[in-house]
């Protein structure tokens, strides 16, 4: 068990992303056929070992709260510790005036009692956007041979970071010395992981929140208060942070890809989410599927290619599906055809519609609708 407590930040939130978060945050979208965003982080804290995870939510969580439940599924619903879900108002003093955290520090001073308490030495912050199977026993293990007071998880890859990302220039020890901010900044982007001590923590919060200062990334990375000392860990595997409609369209088309399937479904690493007993999938005489990813649940009587279909999807005779990502319960009727189109939930496709999008602007259909 990893001397270390969780906490995984879920108010990420951006309008690029239009549909899918109208109701939900970035945390809960669903991605890869059968899981959310989030299940990526909270199965490399408990692959790794982290016995408590707190999850800061802030607005449009509903749909996180009804994924995540107990935290069963993840081996988190436990008398002692396990998951927690800690919501924006159960905390008082400045922070609650304007009833939502204006950033990671005002969240985690919500959070400082269940921190406070926690049993580990170690707190892991880490974002809830993040796709990504991470070896988090290690980069806790390189934190503490590095001596630094912080360490942050960042990759060179260029899949990785959103592009307002902080962007980290590393000296040959893998200490940081410089952090800049911008698309364009050169070295290597964080992920928004970071791991340092319980009271180092509560001890910066503290300070922050005295001197009115809210952004985790400005105000305590790149100002570095009391001399912090930071060390930056490399991952360069997978790793992937949607932030626009196009991003989380390539990411998601990414995963058609063996050889990326491979590297974040790990074996020793399982991605874990909430479990669902359906009926395998129905494939009818006169269907085609070719390069898909298609979960359990659903009916195919008509032809897919290079598309992502999620629990429960409907394709009826006749219908034609190309480059497209349908979510739980779509149907898509007879004689409909898509391209480059992404569809949320119990979304109805009538018959004979065609849509067609483009790979740098896919179609998104809200929850709900009927075309």
């Amino acid at each position: 068990m990893l001397d270390a407590q969780g906490i995984i930040f879920a108010h990420t939130s951006s309008t690029r992303l239009k549909e899918l978060t109208r109701n939900r945050t970035i945390a809960s979208i669903p991605f890869g056929g059968r899981y959310r965003i989030i299940d990526f982080m909270l199965s490399s804290m408990v692959s790794a070992g982290v016995p408590d995870v707190g999850v800061i939510v802030q607005d449009n969580y509903q749909s996180l709260l009804d994924h995540l439940g107990s935290g069963r599924d993840w081996d988190l619903s436990r008398k002692r510790g396990g998951l927690r879900l800690l919501p924006p108002f159960g905390y008082g003093g400045a922070v609650a005036l304007h009833g939502t955290a204006r950033g990671k520090i005002e969240s985690l001073a919500g959070a400082a009692n269940y921190i406070s308490r926690a049993r580990q030495k170690y707190v892991i912050l880490a974002d809830g956007d993040i796709v990504a199977n991470l070896p988090l026993e290690e980069v806790l293990s390189f934190h503490e041979q590095s001596g630094c007071g912080l360490t942050s998880v960042c990759t060179h890859a260029a899949h990785g970071a959103a592009e307002n990302a902080a962007t980290m220039l590393l000296d040959g020890r893998g200490r940081v010395i410089d952090v800049t901010c911008g698309p364009n900044a050169a070295g290597c982007r964080t992920l928004g992981i970071y791991i340092l001590e319980k009271e180092l923590l509560l001890s910066l919060v503290s300070h922050c929140i005295s001197h009115g200062l809210d952004d985790f990334e400005r105000d305590i990375l790149q100002k570095r208060p009391g001399g912090l000392e930071i060390g930056g860990y490399v991952f360069d595997g997978y790793a992937a942070k949607p932030h626009s409609c196009e991003s989380y369209f390539r990411n998601s088309m990414e995963f058609l890809n063996k050889s990326v399937r491979d590297e974040v479904f790990s074996r020793t690493r399982p991605v874990m989410t909430k479990v669902r007993d359906e009926a395998s999938t129905y494939y009818g005489p006169d269907s085609k599927v070719k390069n898909c990813l298609v979960a359990d649940g659903c009916y195919i009587e008509g032809e897919i290619e290079n598309s992502i279909l999620f629990r429960g999807v409907r394709v009826e005779r006749g219908a034609k599906i190309s480059d497209s990502i349908l979510m739980q319960a779509t149907r898509v009727c007879t004689g409909a055809s898509l391209c480059f189109t992404m569809t949320d939930k119990d979304v109805v496709i009538n018959r004979e519609r065609m849509l067609m999008g483009h790979a740098l602007y896919p179609i998104v259909i809200e929850k709900g609708s009927v075309i």
